[in-house]
């Protein structure tokens, strides 16, 4: 079993890093999309298209298959190890993997909103929405390394700081966005 182990886990560490990458990428992408709807024509057009296009290669060929490949030999991680689903860190990153799947489908959802061109959410929301993923790679990361019942205690409350940190920083890069653009 230790023979394969390991690789069992780099790889699925590795698609856990690309899901990732794309669930931090295409929140931007929507960011641009959004903007570049609100453009008058020919822009709006060349850009809309462009933009979904990006959006529709890095949605289909990079993030599902990474979420699912991850899922995939995530499991057969468990199947090897059955005892960590006896200890209470795993049931902690379990909810938070249910959680990242939540974020993840609710994300395909705005993807296939604006692929129609329904735009139903503002740039600046979908600035936060892109911090999303961060709190909760933070909140796994601290989880897997800790294992402490009473560790990720104080790793959730920092996450709590974080994602108040985040916010602040989103409001404040608005601010200097809208101070230079009135110059």
């Amino acid at each position: 079993m230790i023979d394969y182990y390991n690789y069992i886990k780099s790889l699925h560490l590795i698609f856990v890093i690309t899901w990732f990458a794309g669930l931090f990428y295409i929140p931007r992408l929507f960011v641009y999309q959004i903007e570049a709807f609100h453009k008058p024509s020919p822009e709006k057009e060349i850009l809309g298209k462009q933009l979904k296009l990006m959006a529709k290669r890095l949605w289909y060929i990079i993030t599902w298959p990474s979420a699912i490949l991850a899922t995939v030999f995530a499991v057969w991680l468990l199947v090897l190890m059955p005892v960590w689903l006896q200890q209470g860190w795993m049931h902690v990153k379990l909810g938070f993997v249910l959680l990242l799947f939540a974020y993840h489908l609710k994300t395909h959802q705005m993807f296939k909103q604006l692929q129609r061109d329904e735009v139903k959410y503002s740039s600046r929301l979908m600035r936060i929405w892109n911090e999303g993923a961060t709190i909760i790679l933070f909140s796994v990361v601290f989880l897997v390394i800790l294992k402490n019942s009473i560790n990720w205690v104080f790793g959730v409350i920092g996450i709590f700081v974080l994602a108040i940190l985040l916010m602040l920083g989103i409001k404040l890069y608005k601010n200097i966005r809208d101070k230079n653009s009135e110059a």
